[in-house]
């Protein structure tokens, strides 16, 4: 076990107790006044023992993770967007490390989902002094995620999206690139939720949810919350741009399972058949493409710093 410090407060001056501070960091990512910012205002906080890397990818983050843990990281700041997040949680799931979301990315929708905002001051405030939640995650295929995760159209859509774009227009965009895009390719596909078949015929997506807003900013999954054991199954029928145009403009603006082409459930343990291979991504990360999704929740996984109030 590392050893305490105590440290004055950014934001009143108050002394708080931390240990050893790790920094991982996707070097190519900006928030307020960049990494030396940061470094500045870790040490005026008066942390200790910093612990700092920086990588060029966000698959190069895990590494790095790991090697915080070996040296007794009891906090994990996390600089970069959802994949970079989604890395990072992947490897902290399970350990007693507290893990500090700086939004420095593009798509930043944990944080957004979270209450967490893009100020930097703020979020490093957050994250040595804010309330500590556990959260679960979602895992599939063996890799766990924060956010969500689909396959089908979803997948398709995230390889294609372009970032310029979504960075500039948020969800229009995403509902924009989804319809240049779309072919509507519609495969039989079986799921099972907690052991019962759930659905059985065409489907053109499916998604699993642990917060309510998704990639684009499209709130997928009205009801979802990250700490309630359980993950949101929505399926998608789909087809041809029209269809998608309707379904997702609804999804923009108003509750998902009010459209005709989607069906939502809650469940802990999900099985997915496809008929044939389908790419699949996990929070906004695209994979492989595969026939078989293996999904479940995992309760409490996590420790993240959060705002005091309820988000």
């Amino acid at each position: 076990m590392s050893s305490t410090t105590t440290q004055p407060d950014i934001r009143t001056g108050t002394a708080a107790t931390t240990g050893t501070v790790a920094v991982v960091a996707h070097r190519r990512k900006t928030l307020g006044g960049g990494l030396d910012e940061l470094r500045a205002t870790l040490v005026s906080a008066g942390v200790g023992r910093l612990l700092w890397y920086e990588v060029p990818k966000s698959r190069k983050a895990p590494k790095k993770v790991r090697r915080a843990l070996e040296k007794g990281a009891d906090l994990v700041f996390v600089w970069g967007g959802d994949g970079m997040v989604q890395r990072c949680a992947d490897t902290l799931a399970g350990s007693d490390a507290a893990m500090a979301i700086l939004p420095a990315g593009t798509a930043n929708l944990f944080a957004t989902n979270l209450g967490i905002p893009t100020d930097l001051a703020e979020a490093v405030r957050i994250g040595l002094h804010g309330r500590r939640r556990r959260l679960d995650l979602g895992r599939l295929n063996g890799e766990h995620f924060a956010v969500m995760a689909g396959a089908g159209f979803d997948g398709d859509l995230i390889r294609e999206a372009d970032r310029k774009l979504k960075g500039r227009l948020g969800r229009v965009a995403y509902v924009w690139t989804g319809l240049r895009h779309v072919r509507g390719e519609l495969v039989r596909t079986r799921i099972r939720v907690d052991g019962a078949d759930w659905f059985d015929g065409e489907a053109s997506c499916v998604l699993f949810g642990n917060v309510g807003t998704i990639t684009g900013g499209v709130p997928a999954f009205d009801d979802a919350r990250p700490d309630d054991g359980a993950l949101e199954i929505g399926v998608s029928t789909a087809s041809g741009a029209v269809d998608w145009a309707r379904t997702l403009g609804r999804m923009a603006t108003g509750r998902s399972e009010d459209s005709p082409f989607v069906r939502i459930t809650r469940g802990r343990k999900v099985k997915v058949r496809f008929a044939t291979a389908k790419t699949y991504e996990l929070d906004g990360g695209a994979r492989t493409r595969t026939k078989r999704l293996k999904v479940k929740v995992v309760p409490a996984a996590l420790t993240v710093c959060c705002p005091e109030a309820d988000s």
